[in-house]
């Protein structure tokens, strides 16, 4: 076990968070395809805490459900009426089982805090034997945050005065209090023992917490971060854009430095979870979104959007909204394409311009190049599906499934009626419309044939700008016939 994991991590997600107004709590609002609650955990989790303990109150359902589907070992503690960042630790604090060590006290609506800062907050307080180490940052305009005074030497921290208790002097200050901490696990169960409501607001403040640890002879630092953006959090959706926005452009660096080509940053978005090989190229408006995957030597782009996407080394996707899909090795989709889920696309597969697909599978080298709908369908190796060609899976009640065999031609604008199978090595004509199997080998057409019925549009259409331009065709034609006829005379 790493020496300087702490026993328990506790995260702050009570607040309503009412400048975001909104329906959702805001520790739920997502950036970088995650909620901002989840960038706290995933922070949370890298110190290897022996527990994770999320506070939370407000819309408590909707904040449970959240973590249970994303974070099931995260313990939940109810924070009551009692009001204060010191009641909410202390609620916290009532699900942690260790007796001593570290605990960290962080907030669910800090997304940018990463977890190598708060591993060197934990390494920090402990070799420094303090009670409590606060984070802070600097500031070139504080104004707003809590001042962090310190002794005369520098060495600790005298106290946290909030800005509007502050003198001109300490105004002046330009480090502030992050609201993050370490704390020795004894020092502050016996601090929060002896807090109270007895202020102007009635809340039980952790920074209380400080004044007690002095008091008693411990001792209380800081350790300032370098990246002051780290400690923001997100009270509105002002701030909210403004953290995505520098999350994404952290998020692209950290891509092109690994080997990555995004040729225009200004409009390209890529989620925190998302992978990508070396020698990849993102041209604009590309967004990867989720869990997508993405191989070496794949080009992707432009104005497309994957989200919980596979794309294959050497792959290729151009103008093209995908949906959990799979795009093999070496295959070419777009451009305006959509792949919505279950779509799996073999090696050297082509799903070609303005074609749609569910639910299918298109085995390696085969194509769907034009303009066709492919829904609940399994495609075979080397097969080639014609121009406008649908696949009909629905009956108006259920969805079945359509099965193409290997090195297979569909005619353009073929209709396949499902449940139906076509064998290895058939065919069908132009415009046929399947509705049973056709055998290995076979070709199925079943059109009927063509019948002009002439002069229908004078009659039907009389008066219209077709009928006067089908007479002057019709008049053309009859001179043209006149011309040649007298021509082949005069040869005569």
């Amino acid at each position: 076990m790493n020496s300087n994991a702490p026993a328990a991590v506790i995260v702050l997600a009570a607040g309503a968070g009412t400048r975001m107004k909104s329906k959702l709590p805001k520790v739920l609002h997502e950036i970088g395809g995650r909620s901002l609650l989840m960038h706290a955990i995933t922070a949370a989790r890298g110190t290897a805490p022996a527990q994770l303990v999320a506070v939370v109150r407000h819309e408590r359902a909707q904040v449970i459900g959240h973590l249970s589907e994303h974070a099931p070992e995260v313990i939940v503690a109810d924070q009551d009426e009692v009001p204060g960042t010191g009641r909410a630790v202390q609620c916290g604090l009532e699900q942690v089982g260790a007796e001593g060590g570290t605990v960290l006290v962080t907030y669910g609506d800090v997304p940018l805090l990463d977890a190598g800062t708060l591993r060197s907050l934990v390494a920090e307080h402990e070799s420094s034997g303090s009670a409590v180490t606060v984070l802070t940052a600097r500031l070139a305009d504080a104004t707003g945050y809590g001042r962090i005074v310190r002794s005369e030497d520098g060495s600790e921290v005298l106290g946290i005065v909030e800005h509007k208790d502050a003198t001109e002097e300490q105004r002046a200050i330009d480090e502030v209090n992050s609201g993050i901490y370490a704390f020795d696990l004894a020092v502050l169960r016996s601090a929060l023992g002896r807090i109270t409501t007895d202020n102007a607001q009635g809340e039980m403040y952790l920074t209380d917490v400080l004044a007690i640890a002095r008091e008693d002879g411990g001792a209380v630092r800081a350790v300032v971060t370098d990246d002051a953006i780290l400690v923001e959090g997100a009270n509105d959706r002002v701030q909210l854009a403004q953290l995505g926005a520098e999350m994404n452009r952290r998020t692209l660096e950290r891509h092109m430095r690994a080997g990555v080509s995004i040729v225009d940053p200004a409009t390209t978005w890529i989620d925190s979870e998302v992978t990508i090989g070396q020698d990849t190229t993102i041209l604009p408006g590309v967004q990867l979104l989720g869990a997508t995957d993405i191989g070496a030597d794949v080009r992707i782009g432009p104005d497309s959007t994957l989200q919980h996407t596979v794309v294959a080394d050497g792959a290729e996707v151009t103008r093209t909204h995908a949906l959990h899909a799979e795009i093999g090795e070496k295959a070419t989709v777009g451009p305006f394409t959509y792949l919505r889920p279950g779509t799996v696309l073999g090696r050297k597969g082509k799903i070609g311009g303005f074609v749609e697909t569910k639910n299918a599978r298109i085995g390696e080298s085969s194509k769907v190049p034009h303009l066709s709908y492919v829904g609940d369908a399994e495609i075979g190796e080397h097969t080639n599906i014609g121009a406008a060609t649908i696949f009909a899976n629905y009956d108006g009640v259920t969805k079945h499934r359509t099965r193409v065999g290997r090195h297979v031609r569909v005619g353009s604008d073929s209709v396949l009626v499902a449940p139906v199978t076509i064998g290895d090595g058939a065919a069908t004509g132009a415009g046929a419309v399947i509705r049973e199997d056709v055998p290995p080998g076979s070709l199925a057409v079943n059109a009927v044939e063509q019948r002009n019925v002439e002069g229908w549009t004078e009659r039907r259409r009389a008066g219209t700008k077709a009928a006067a331009a089908a007479a002057e065709a019709q008049a053309a034609l009859a001179a043209g016939e006149t011309t040649s006829q007298e021509s082949k005379e005069r040869e005569n």
